[in-house]
């Protein structure tokens, strides 16, 4: 008999491990996960051709709708009796302060960026009891000849500080992009400061959204150890950067454990149930099989999803070291916003060294310094078009 047939016999049979292994990974990663997975923007399955566009265009109609129902709303509340109107009453050493930075934006002016986020944060700031969760400030940092608008609408419900008119005009010379904003951002850390003195302070850009659990979160990230000893929490870090497939250590190390805990959970079940007549044991060829095999199905199905299951408690949110990219939404425990600011006065930024990169690099290399970032986002990056940089005529999620 040939020897092709002898080895077939002998290894492919379906009582044979190695053919239903191999049974298993094909009808996984070849039928399942692409049928399960081919809509799942931040998947591997995802199939940009026939979904990007249609999603991309879902996503802006979506926010376009919530920016008009956002600007009739607050002209409806400047119409009628103010109701937020409290919350233009900013407390001394509040145990937290809100500060949202806003500019005139160019394009994607209907969106009304910034009306989204204030109406969603004065939803969830009452959601603390008796007291609210924050203090909430503007900080208006449009330098140009033209009044950011939006900003003008909420001055009735939300305190809202701008630069003097001398500091405006030193403000408007000629610098690059990156330094400007490096600036603005410098310029609103202080003035909150200043203004209010609290015990933590966090800062969204105009296109944050904070999500409904946002306040409950941050409450618990302060209440943790690490707090007393960190410059900065990052609140976002992109979807579409979340992979285990990444040069993060930690997500390498969080990977591996996600394939050990399903192969040995897998391995230790399947004696008690086991409908396809499976003959896998726990032993070392099969746990390292299965280990790979879990986590290759999670990088595929994509990492976002995974982290999304943390949403249930607090608790669960998972604190790690910070990465380079953004800032869109930022805490800052303690002082530690003074601290950031000075940092930041000292590094002049330009591009490819923008002030989330002065920020990563300062955490990394300042004696006693550490910075993190809280997974799965407290925000919804919204900002389809930028206020700083170049836009696309139509944006795209990818």
């Amino acid at each position: 008999m040939p020897r092709w047939r002898v080895f077939l016999g002998q290894y492919l049979r379906w009582s044979s491990t190695v053919t239903q292994a191999l049974v298993l990974s094909v009808v996984t990663f070849c039928i399942v996960l692409p049928l399960c997975c081919h809509q799942l923007l931040y998947s591997y399955f995802f199939i940009k051709s026939m979904y990007l566009d249609s999603m991309s265009e879902d996503v802006l109609r979506d926010s376009l709708s919530r920016g008009q129902d956002a600007l009739h709303f607050w002209q409806s509340a400047s119409a009628s009796a103010p109701t937020s109107s409290r919350l233009r009453d900013i407390a001394q050493r509040p145990e937290l302060l809100v500060t949202v930075v806003t500019v005139r934006r160019n394009e994607g002016r209907d969106f009304h960026y910034l009306l989204q986020v204030m109406r969603q944060l004065s939803g969830i700031v009452g959601g603390c009891g008796e007291r609210r969760c924050a203090e909430v400030l503007i900080c208006d940092v449009e330098t140009g000849p033209q009044e950011n608008q939006d900003a003008k609408l909420l001055e009735p419900h939300f305190r809202v500080i701008r630069r003097s008119p001398q500091e405006r005009q030193k403000t408007w010379e000629r610098t690059n992009t990156f330094e400007r904003e490096k600036r603005d951002y410098v310029f609103c850390l202080r003035k909150g400061w200043e203004l209010a003195k609290p015990q933590n302070m966090v800062v969204l850009e105009d296109d944050a959204l904070p999500r409904p659990d946002f306040f409950r979160v941050v409450k618990d990230l302060v209440s943790r150890r690490f707090a007393l000893h960190t410059l900065y929490v990052k609140l976002y870090h992109p979807e579409r950067l979340q992979r285990y497939w990444n040069p993060e250590p930690y997500r390498i190390l969080e990977w591996v454990g996600l394939g050990l805990v399903g192969a040995t959970a897998l391995l230790l079940t399947s004696p008690y149930w086991n409908p396809l007549s499976f003959s896998f044991t726990l032993s070392v060829g099969h746990l390292l099989f299965f280990t790979l095999y879990f986590m290759a199905a999670a990088e595929l199905l994509g990492r976002h999803y995974l982290l999304e299951m943390r949403r249930l408690s607090p608790q669960l949110y998972a604190v790690s070291p910070a990465t380079e990219c953004c800032t869109p939404a930022m805490l800052y425990p303690g002082n530690a916003s003074l601290r950031v600011a000075e940092y930041l006065d000292g590094s002049f930024c330009a591009k490819g060294n923008a002030k989330d990169m002065v920020l990563y690099h300062m955490a990394r290399t300042i004696p006693g310094e550490r910075s993190h970032s809280v997974e799965p986002n407290l925000i919804t990056h919204i900002g389809a078009y930028s206020s700083v940089r170049a836009n696309p005529s139509r944006p795209k999620l990818l």
